[in-house]
């Protein structure tokens, strides 16, 4: 993906954080790194994310992967210059250990996504499916596992 539209969808998550979505704009993820398959967002640990044993709290991870799993379908609707009616449907969580520094969040199921909200455009019927993000501390350890089932309708 060109920095011009890393910029742009890093934009569209500040702007969904302000005026959508306010628990993403006090958590402030960042996107790191968008490409057709992958999605890299990073959550800084900060008083805003920590819980009282200073480590992040597990809403704040939730929301990181969130965000994560959730950018590839916004990505692609727009690609495809479709509107998207979007919501996770479930989610499932395993905290490996506490996490210590900043956390990333990855998702590489991105052509699974793609091939999702085609499929809502040729059916015309909400389509679900569960994705994986991986959820790593800044020395790469893995914190936690997130598998997150996003449901997509077109308008």
């Amino acid at each position: 993906m060109s920095t011009s539209n890393l910029k742009k969808y890093g934009m569209m998550l500040r702007l969904m954080g302000i005026f959508k979505i306010p628990m993403i704009g006090y958590v402030k993820p960042r996107l790191i790194q968008m490409t057709d398959r992958d999605v890299l967002v990073r959550i800084k640990l900060r008083r805003r994310t920590k819980n009282h044993l200073k480590s992040m709290y597990f809403g704040a991870l939730a929301v990181g992967a969130d965000v994560t799993a959730g950018l590839h379908a916004f990505y692609f609707c727009d690609e495809l210059n479709v509107r998207p009616s979007f919501a996770f449907k479930g989610m499932k969580a395993e905290f490996i250990k506490r996490a210590e520094t900043d956390v990333e969040f990855s998702c590489t199921e991105g052509q699974v996504i793609r091939e999702q909200v085609l499929k809502a455009i040729q059916t015309n019927e909400r389509q679900n499916h569960w994705v994986k993000v991986t959820a790593k501390d800044l020395n790469g350890e893995i914190v936690a596992l997130f598998e997150m089932e996003i449901s997509v309708k077109i308008k």
